[in-house]
């Protein structure tokens, strides 16, 4: 039922991350209601600042403010978290026992990083030696470990999708090595790449461009596996695909988990019940649910059908807002996502590959003209490193960009 122009509807964001306040923001800019965001971090941190932080170029402080002052200015920042929700009745059940009625419901609340689901990983990342740019405490404690290293083998794994930007594994391993060949010692460093795929990406020209780095380096690269189990104790791993496995000692392990939507998703009716990551159920153009028309999401736990990542956010924020917009009024939602992702990828101390490309794997990029942003460039690392922070704490959690 359209709302009158004199009644105000009551918005719910489940989540208050970068997809969580971007939307949020953006609804409150646009006077569509009363919003309140659901979170119960007291500290909100920019991930994608975490690569740079685990390979030695940027300080953990860098990456993390406060949730409260992050939130945006008319937003109301409930600090709780989600038990259940019922869409029937169009209530959040909260953790604390509470509960919050909605008109529309946004969920926003990210992927899980799912450590248990390796055995023996969540004790080898408390071991001196695991370390991983997924997470803020292991992020700077990889910063110090990559940084003194001299000798030894070093595994970076990557997981399978889905994953947060799951390529961004990839980042602290080139920044390392360019550190290590800066010093003089990267011949004395062994480093295995385990992918999960049979390249490095998936897009031909990101692809050609990451063989070239990867060779420069001289990355021992094991397509196609999959972290299977790890034993802290001997400081190996065994990876494997079918019934071949292979077990590799380390010196160093940096590791990303197995990621999933919360569990309290499909538990609420949002995801498909065939879909084993338990995503939000959502028309991935429309970013509306498929059967609960006051339901919407987007960012990691939304079904988009396209690599999920921090910049595919922004488009996201802007087509759910317009189709809010529209089904507050009582139109169809018009506005069409078209699945754009992007991926920079940290390819030295001074230099990134910029990867944009839509759902189905095409190249598109931001600036149309200049679609040799594929190619290793200086330009880009001053992009990523620099302008992006500024405008994710000013402009995108704002709703402003």
């Amino acid at each position: 039922m359209p709302h009158s122009p004199t009644s105000r509807a009551r918005i719910v964001v489940v989540g208050g991350g970068n997809a969580g306040l971007s939307i949020a923001g953006r609804l409150h800019r646009a006077h569509l209601g009363d919003v309140t965001v659901v979170e119960p971090r007291e500290q909100h941190a920019y991930a994608p600042l975490q690569s740079h932080i685990a390979g030695g170029t940027a300080r953990a402080s860098q990456a993390v403010r406060p949730q409260a002052d992050v939130t945006p200015p008319g937003v109301r920042w409930l600090r709780d978290e989600v038990f259940t929700v019922d869409p029937a009745a169009r209530r959040v059940h909260l953790v604390s026992g509470g509960h919050l009625d909605y008109d529309q419901l946004i969920v926003a609340a990210g992927l899980r990083m799912a450590w248990e689901t390796v055995p023996g990983l969540p004790g080898a990342m408390a071991a001196p030696e695991g370390i991983s740019n997924y997470d803020l405490a292991l992020a700077a404690k990889a910063s110090t470990v990559l940084r003194d290293l001299r000798r030894g083998t070093v595994v970076f794994t990557q997981p399978p999708e889905p994953a947060s930007c799951g390529a961004a594994a990839q980042k602290p391993l080139y920044l390392a090595c360019d550190w290590w060949r800066s010093l003089g010692v990267l011949d004395d460093i062994r480093v295995v790449l385990v992918l999960p795929d049979p390249v490095p990406f998936g897009i031909p020209d990101i692809d050609s461009e990451l063989h070239r780095v990867l060779d420069r380096y001289g990355v021992e690269v094991r397509y196609s596996r999959e972290v299977r189990r790890v034993d802290a104790t001997t400081r190996t791993l065994t990876i494997g695909h079918g019934d071949d496995e292979e077990t590799l000692a380390y010196d160093v392990l940096h590791a990303v988990p197995p990621q999933r939507a919360p569990e309290w998703i499909a538990g609420s009716g949002l995801a498909d019940a065939d879909d084993p990551h338990g995503f939000v159920d959502i028309d991935p153009e429309t970013l509306q649910h498929r059967r609960y028309p006051d339901v919407w999401s987007l960012g990691d736990s939304a079904r988009v059908a396209t690599r999920p990542s921090g910049g595919a956010i922004r488009p996201q924020a802007k087509i759910l807002a317009k189709n809010l917009r529209s089904a507050l009024r009582g139109a169809t939602p018009s506005a069409r996502y078209d699945g754009y992702s992007v991926v920079p990828f940290t390819v030295s101390r001074g230099t990134v590959v910029f990867a944009e490309f839509d759902r189905w794997g095409h190249p598109r990029p931001t600036i149309p003209f200049w679609r040799s942003l594929s190619r290793e460039r200086r330009s880009t690392w001053i992009a990523d490193r620099r302008i992006l922070p500024w405008v994710y704490w000013h402009l995108i959690l704002r709703g402003r960009a």
